[in-house]
């Protein structure tokens, strides 16, 4: 009955428009509470970029905030009299503080001291708030409102600095520095990603994404995490799951979280949560093919439209991340084929090429025996890793050493290798199924394990070169030697 006597009137969300129109009704409200300027850049900036990163709240809600949040940044860090008047308050506190001591001791010669020197520095604030002069006022700009924006949401907003650009445009040489062997997928993904700086891709859709084929241990996820440290600095951006958990219908709903009424409604979604954390992402779907076709149907959602909602209607933005997806399709007739990449020898490259060429077809064709034609349209790339041959693993045997040799700077240590050492190490590290991941135990065994018991028995010491050589009878040494340029840069 109460309801009755009521009628709703429902207020819908402004448009950045009528949004950018009320943020220039309040600005002047803005600018004389912190005492500074808000260019009209800064309003667009504030309209635009909230609507497209900050997706959980409404206009003109979160333009409001992040208008007041920056101009109190800038007074706080930019304005020339924020330390002065930052001083001044400190004073005036401790002169407040000590007046109340002196008061409380009976000393109120000093009380009378302190107090006229307290009004002083009050009369000495009024005076610096009073003559604020809006001319020489810090001044918000477009780059302050992205600022706050990157400290939300964790997005690098900033404009493309001279700088950055020049690093986007040697994306693959830095990648190169950890991926050895897969110039295709380094073009493909650096492409995308200078697309994406650019402002050149679709805005409704994530960066890029991509499935990579190709057999176990060549590096298809020492790529995702090479990736993730040139963008963003730290492989903790790197979100990865595991398809085979998702092979059952009801197991789906853990990506976005279960429905109300059954059990784990409380919990949030395994993949919708992870991205609403971290919405600037490397997202990485292992072995996608064993996943149930509702997961592949969130995936045409993604990578079609941008977004997924999660159980509880939060709408999760995408567009921010990179869709990496595995797959071990083919993997039966890679492996038949592995033995001939470790085989050829360098000047076989034509050869090569071909090989690679018949295998990228033969498993582009299996790929869409199992997804559907509009699954497979709406990735950017299908990309087919190579299999490593001999100058690769010996290039990879290299990268590990160097790891090795980073980890031993504490220690004032070198170490070097000789070419003997690198192809031995090569030959055992490689195993035709797997790839170049036995490698890693093997440089743990015979490099790792034997300098950790010479440093704690003493056998090197600070500033000794280490030479890692071969003898005859095929076993890996390590002795002290001269540092000597001719083995070429150090391990």
């Amino acid at each position: 009955a109460l309801e009755r006597r009521f009628q709703p009137i429902r207020v819908e969300e402004p448009s950045i428009d009528e949004t950018i129109a009320i943020l220039k009704g309040i600005r002047s409200a803005y600018e004389e509470h912190h005492r500074l300027v808000i260019s009209d850049e800064a309003l667009e900036a504030a309209a635009h970029l909230s609507a497209r990163y900050v997706t959980e709240r409404f206009l003109p809600d979160k333009a409001i905030d992040l208008i007041d949040e920056s101009s109190s940044r800038v007074r706080m860090y930019k304005s020339p009299a924020a330390k002065t008047v930052k001083d001044l308050m400190e004073q005036l506190r401790d002169v407040r503080h000590s007046h109340s001591l002196a008061l409380e001791d009976g000393r109120f010669d000093d009380a009378q001291d302190l107090l006229d020197r307290e009004n002083g520095l009050e009369n000495q604030l009024e005076r610096m708030r009073t003559g604020w002069d809006r001319a020489t006022s810090p001044v918000v700009t477009a780059d302050d409102i992205a600022e706050v924006v990157s400290m939300w949401t964790g997005v690098p907003l900033m404009q493309l600095a001279q700088e950055e650009s020049e690093r986007l445009l040697h994306m693959e040489d830095e990648l190169r520095h950890a991926i050895v062997g897969q110039e295709e997928a380094i073009e493909a993904i650096s492409k995308a990603v200078r697309r994406a700086r650019a402002g050149l891709k679709d805005p409704r859709r994530p960066i890029g994404s991509f499935i990579f084929l190709g057999p176990t241990g060549v590096g298809k996820t020492e790529l995702t995490k090479a990736l993730a440290r040139f963008m963003f600095g730290s492989e903790e951006a790197l979100i990865q799951l595991d398809m085979s958990e998702f092979m059952e219908r009801h197991n789906v709903s853990r990506l976005v979280g279960a429905p109300p009424g059954y059990v784990g409604y409380e919990e949030a979604g395994q993949l919708t949560e992870a991205l609403r954390r971290r919405p600037y992402s490397i997202v990485v779907f292992d072995e996608v093919e064993k996943a149930h076709p509702e997961a592949h149907n969130m995936l045409l959602q993604i990578m079609e439209e941008g977004h997924l909602s999660d159980a509880r209607g939060h709408k999760v933005d995408f567009r921010n991340a990179i869709i990496v997806m595995t797959s071990n399709i083919g993997a039966d007739m890679i492996r038949r084929q592995t033995g001939l990449g470790f085989q050829l020898k360098t000047d076989e490259v034509t050869e090569e090429k071909l090989a690679y060429d018949e295998m990228r077809k033969k498993l582009t064709d299996s790929l869409r025996r199992v997804f559907r034609p509009e699954f497979i349209n709406r990735v950017d790339s299908v990309i087919v890793f190579r299999s490593l041959n001999r100058d690769d693993i010996r290039k990879i045997v290299r990268l590990e050493l160097d790891k090795v040799t980073e980890r031993l700077r504490d220690h004032n240590l070198l170490v070097q290798a000789s070419d003997a050492a690198l192809d031995q190490l090569a030959e055992e590290g490689y195993d035709p199924e797997m790839g170049a991941r036995p490698l890693r135990r093997i440089i743990q065994n015979k490099i790792e394990d034997r300098l950790s018991d010479a440093l704690l028995s003493g056998e090197f010491n600070d500033g000794d070169t280490i030479l890692i050589d071969r003898v005859p009878d095929g076993e890996i040494v390590m002795r002290r030697v001269e540092a000597q340029p001719e083995l070429g840069a150090p391990a």
